[in-house]
């Protein structure tokens, strides 16, 4: 019965319109792994993250605290954890809608990573698909990919200069800056 009420929760968040980004890392897998999965890892390479405070991380248990440039405060709570392979997870305020994400870590040709990012975003999910189409297509997901693509960035920045990602660094952003 449990698992059946998770497949139906999985799916009122799949169902939506989803926005995906990838980029191409210069490391092994392994390593891309170490760089997302330490706790508090939003602090060195999110360029839009004020701050990132884990609220609990144990083996199977995962959950943080993101607060943007602009206050926006945000909770993640991890649902899956695929040692070295990615993870999925629940963002949103305490209380408030959430979005589903996963991160992906793929091998690529030797010693290169891939991690893509898939967004399922709250925003127009209570609208019909037919209805949200047209403002997902040209509001949504041109800011979700300006988005992921600066986060990507950012782990690509720390990864190469091994120093914290400046802030806006890639642009600022009418959501989180």
């Amino acid at each position: 019965m449990t698992e059946k009420r998770e497949d139906s929760t999985m799916k009122e968040y799949t169902n939506r319109l989803s926005v995906s980004h990838s980029l191409i890392f210069e490391c092994q897998p392994g390593e891309l792994w170490q760089l997302i999965s330490e706790p508090g890892s939003l602090n060195k390479s999110h360029p839009f993250c004020k701050s990132n405070d884990v609220l609990k991380w144990e083996k199977q248990d995962h959950s943080d605290r993101l607060v943007y440039l602009n206050g926006l405060d945000y909770t993640r709570k991890f649902l899956t954890w695929n040692e070295g392979l990615g993870y999925t997870l629940l963002i949103g305020s305490a209380g408030g809608p959430q979005s589903y994400v996963v991160w992906e870590i793929n091998s690529k040709e030797r010693d290169k990573s891939e991690l893509t990012i898939t967004v399922y975003p709250y925003l127009l999910a209570n609208l019909p698909l037919l209805i949200a189409y047209i403002p997902h297509i040209f509001w949504v997901r041109p800011r979700l990919k300006k988005y992921l693509n600066s986060v990507l960035a950012g782990y690509q920045f720390h990864l190469e200069n091994g120093e914290e990602v400046p802030r806006n660094h890639f642009g600022k952003h009418p959501w989180f800056s």
